[in-house]
């Protein structure tokens, strides 16, 4: 049974929410978040990209990132820029991007349950940005970017939090510039905390959507700390993780597709060739992009042509639950055979594009000198939770949430 706890958030003084709440930390890299904050000093983005107020040649591992990552955080709160609530809190977070509309309640998730598989995970996390983000943590004795956690919907909590809604006014409101709005609301009374700790205490399984670094890390840094406590009691602060909790059926997954450098050295007719013997080929058009309609299909551009590919049914074990998906379709049958891609986490001849940024950016990139560019239909959240259940993993690059959690709009001192 799922475990959370209220905490004493620190958040921006409501005038300035705003201003402060930016991307989270792994969407930007340093020079998109460097001209971001140019001239910006209270952009939250001098706490989870500190190296932007450091010399451009520095590591992004060095000492005095993390050094300088708590250093701004404190002075914001010394400032008065950020506060800190006087009593344990729940919170609500709405997002809304469209007509998608998603809303969670914002707590303290168990490192015991994610010791137990209670919070169940669906990825395997690289080592050296375990390391980054565990260092970040433990050096601000602060989590300062929530973990994406989901649950198999309950109406008791989803009436909950609507009556939430619907009865107080939120504490912040506001629209970004890519058009989501933002929603949050302050739960201070007694009996509405107790009713959803006791929802949770009933809820079997979490499940992390995204954030599994933020998580480990977490994790981490609190197994530390309770070896070192001589007195501890389970209740202290580190025992739990920032998080925002949602319900599975509201939650919207783009599509994350792939684009490739070279073809492996094949001709174009070759590499087509190739792709023949696991997928039928169809050439769709030299002016719209194809976005796959159904599981088992992807769109390819090549030289300036877009194609509809469909797996062939013997091509793929359709019983297993990570084998049939469509990112591991492509990889085994494609990527690693024909393009030479073992190992997509290291290799340097592919990237992945968020389908945020339309297949657009597939084109122009191909366009540009790239090699070939694939689309892929969404994973779905039902896929992710099975895999999880099964205790498997699934490949990297498999989903793409939208739309992100602000970092800034509460952090978890501990």
């Amino acid at each position: 049974m799922a475990k959370i706890k209220p905490f004493k958030g620190v958040r921006p003084i409501e005038n300035k929410v705003q201003l402060i709440a930016s991307p989270p930390y792994d969407v930007l890299n340093s020079k998109e978040a460097r001209i971001l904050a140019k001239d910006d000093k209270t952009t939250f983005l001098h706490v989870v990209k500190p190296e932007i107020d450091l010399p451009e040649d520095i590591s992004l591992y060095d000492e005095k990132v993390y050094q300088k990552g708590k250093e701004n955080l404190y002075k914001f709160i010394d400032e008065g820029l950020l506060i800190q609530d006087k009593k344990d809190c729940y919170y609500v977070y709405r997002l809304k991007m469209g007509d998608v509309v998603q809303s969670g309640i914002v707590a303290g998730a168990s490192i015991e349950d994610y010791e137990n598989d209670v919070i169940k995970k669906h990825e395997h996390t690289r080592a050296d940005k375990e390391a980054d983000r565990t260092k970040h943590v433990e050096t601000l004795s602060a989590h300062t970017g929530p973990v994406f956690l989901t649950y198999k919907s309950r109406e008791d909590l989803s009436n909950l939090i609507s009556d939430v809604e619907n009865t107080f006014a939120p504490i912040y409101d506001f629209t970004t510039e890519d058009g989501v709005s933002h929603s949050f609301w302050k739960i201070d009374n007694e009996k509405i905390i107790s009713e959803i700790t006791e929802i949770f205490a009933d809820i079997d399984y979490l499940y992390v959507a995204d954030g599994h670094h933020r998580s480990a890390s977490a994790t981490k840094v609190g197994q530390k700390l309770r070896a070192q406590n001589k007195n501890h009691t389970g209740n202290e602060e580190y025992n739990y993780f920032l998080s925002v909790i949602f319900p599975h059926d509201e939650l919207y997954i783009m599509d994350y597709n792939r684009v490739v450098k070279d073809l492996n050295g094949l001709t174009k007719a070759d590499f087509l060739k190739n792709i023949s013997e696991n997928f039928d080929i169809e050439e769709f058009s030299s002016d719209l992009p194809y976005h796959p309609e159904n599981i088992h299909t992807f769109g390819m551009y090549l030289d300036k042509t877009w194609y509809k590919i469909t797996a062939k049914p013997e091509s793929f074990d359709s019983e297993d639950a990570v084998k049939s998906l469509d990112v591991s379709i492509l990889q085994e049958n494609l990527l690693h055979p024909i393009l030479g891609i073992g190992d997509p986490r290291k290799d340097k001849r592919i990237d992945f594009v968020g389908g945020i940024r339309g297949l657009e950016e597939l084109s122009k990139r191909v366009d540009a000198g790239e090699a070939v560019a694939f689309s892929m239909y969404p994973t779905s959240i039902e896929e992710l939770m099975r895999i999880a259940d099964q205790g498997k993993v699934m490949p990297p690059k498999s989903t793409w949430f939208e739309p992100k959690l602000r970092s800034g709009m509460i952090v978890h001192l501990f």
